[in-house]
């Protein structure tokens, strides 16, 4: 039992069986791709830390969250980031054996990359206690 593997893992799951997500990206991806075909998703690195109580072990998680488009606007990009957002809010409860304690979105940013392409990111916090 891995909090950053097992939440991790729940969050690709969801966002890949969100079929309005599926409508505007090409793929949703497990880490950093070699190659991509804009619009894509891809699920960064977790980041875990101690968020145990006396009784139960826990784990404060950082997922970041890239939306990557190759249009010279952010119209589109713009109308995936509110689906993502969507996708992560309905992880809850339990998950994989980790009780969700919260879950929030702590940043997003839209940027214009030197290639005229756009990236949103949008950075979570997922508090988790072993059940």
């Amino acid at each position: 039992m891995n909090a950053e593997s097992d939440i991790r893992a729940a969050l690709i799951a969801e966002l890949r069986a969100d079929a309005a997500l599926a409508a505007q990206v090409n793929r949703i991806y497990d880490g950093a791709p070699d190659k991509a075909r804009p619009p894509t998703v891809i699920v960064g690195d977790c980041i875990g830390s101690d968020w145990a109580v006396k009784d139960r072990p826990g784990r404060e998680l950082r997922i970041g969250i890239v939306i990557e488009d190759e249009i010279e606007t952010p119209v589109r990009i713009s109308g995936i980031m509110p689906l993502v957002d969507a996708g992560v809010q309905r992880l809850s409860g339990t998950v994989a054996g980790w009780q969700i304690g919260s879950l929030v979105m702590i940043r997003s940013r839209l940027l214009r990359t030197n290639a005229g392409r756009w990236n949103a990111v949008m950075d979570y916090r997922i508090r988790v206690l072993a059940t």
